[in-house]
């Protein structure tokens, strides 16, 4: 095993804010494929062979037990990636994996049948009948112009997993802030999530907006990621709803300032924001509020436009749209159709997955299937 950098398992080892996330507990493969933008087609015949389930035992049957935490997303017990890959690197010793580390791939061509020749970072030459590209979806990595120069097609590579930037006054020194439950879209794209949301310095984050930057990855790309998302604070009500539920409140609480209470459930210092954002002062009572600017008060809170003006990549959970393209692998053995005994598994393919340990099982199952075939 040939790695490029001093750390093996990096990724893993920051992963879930270093907690590791290492699968999701979605056990039939008809409704996991739903979380992958792009590879869920090709994947479902292979998560019949390894899925999250098979994970679980894997590392079970080596001493590492997981849990299941609320949203479905699933962690060793200790809570610490360490566990991870303390077991992955014993594994490896067991099976006698050579890992030689600051050895990447330069080079690799054809050296008859079933041979490759490869060149390494440092020139020396080595000699191999089976070669697995799982180089991750770092554009910088060699696999990509490996996978090229056997014929293969690289579908452009944008980010995926991102947070939007957004100067909206509405966010400004809410940082930290989070909403239990917010759809947010992007009605001209038609792209629409829903899940925790997070306020941010720079704008939003949280599920919610990290699981549409994936399912529009692409499309955000060719905007520049300039473009508005609509937020609904309270999901569980349409605006026609929220007027309802706002004129009940006001008649039940005619005599309480706005400011200090919210019929829907939504954080205070926000629920301030979107009064005064509505045009209503601060101190005002639900009994001098009229119905237009309760209509207007309903919109903040169930169709508040932000605009959006960049993004920054998620933490250190980077996950790249784009890839080797997956009609020239063959998913049984995740071999490539161009050049038999050339495999890939991971992020180099055209894979990925929204957020909640979706990438890491690709990887898992690919890999698996990749390694048995090899």
């Amino acid at each position: 095993l040939h790695e490029a950098t001093a750390h093996p398992l990096a990724k893993v080892r920051v992963s879930g804010g270093g907690r590791c996330n290492v699968t999701h507990a979605c056990f039939e493969p008809r409704e996991l494929v739903r979380r992958y933008p792009r590879g869920g087609r090709e994947l479902l015949g292979a998560f019949h062979r390894w899925q999250p389930r098979d994970t679980v035992a894997w590392f079970a049957a080596r001493g590492v037990e997981t849990k299941v935490e609320e949203d479905g997303r699933m962690f060793p017990v200790t809570d610490d990636s360490a566990t991870i890959v303390d077991c992955l690197r014993r594994a490896a010793d067991a099976a006698g994996v050579r890992v030689l580390t600051t050895s990447g791939l330069r080079r690799a061509e054809s050296a008859g049948p079933g041979s490759f020749s490869l060149t390494l970072t440092d020139g020396s030459e080595v000699r191999c009948e089976r070669l697995l590209l799982a180089t991750g979806g770092n554009r910088a990595s060699a696999g990509f112009a490996i996978a090229e120069s056997f014929g293969h097609t690289i579908e452009p590579l944008v980010p995926s997993l991102f947070t939007f930037h957004s100067d909206d006054p509405r966010l400004i020194g809410l940082s930290g802030l989070s909403v239990p439950d917010a759809a947010a879209t992007v009605p001209d794209l038609k792209l629409a999530e829903r899940g925790p949301l997070l306020i941010t310095h720079w704008g939003l984050s949280g599920p919610a907006i990290l699981k549409l930057s994936a399912w529009g990855a692409r499309q955000l790309a060719e905007r520049n990621y300039q473009f508005t998302v609509r937020l609904n604070f309270a999901p569980g009500f349409s605006r026609d709803e929220l007027v309802r539920e706002l004129t009940a409140a006001r008649a039940a609480n005619p005599r309480k300032q706005l400011a200090t209470w919210s019929p829907v459930a939504i954080p205070l210092r926000l629920w301030e924001r979107l009064i005064a954002a509505a045009g209503i002062a601060p101190a005002a009572t639900w009994t001098s509020v009229g119905n237009a600017a309760l209509g207007a008060l309903a919109a903040q809170v169930g169709a508040a436009d932000f605009k959006v003006e960049g993004k920054s990549l998620f933490k250190d959970e980077f996950v790249t749209c784009g890839g080797v393209r997956l009609s020239e692998v063959d998913f049984r053995a995740m071999e490539s159709r161009l050049r038999p005994g050339l495999h890939f598994a991971g992020e180099v393919l055209d894979i990925d997955g929204v957020t909640g340990g979706f990438n890491f099982q690709a990887a898992w199952t690919t890999g698996w299937i990749a390694g048995r075939a090899m």
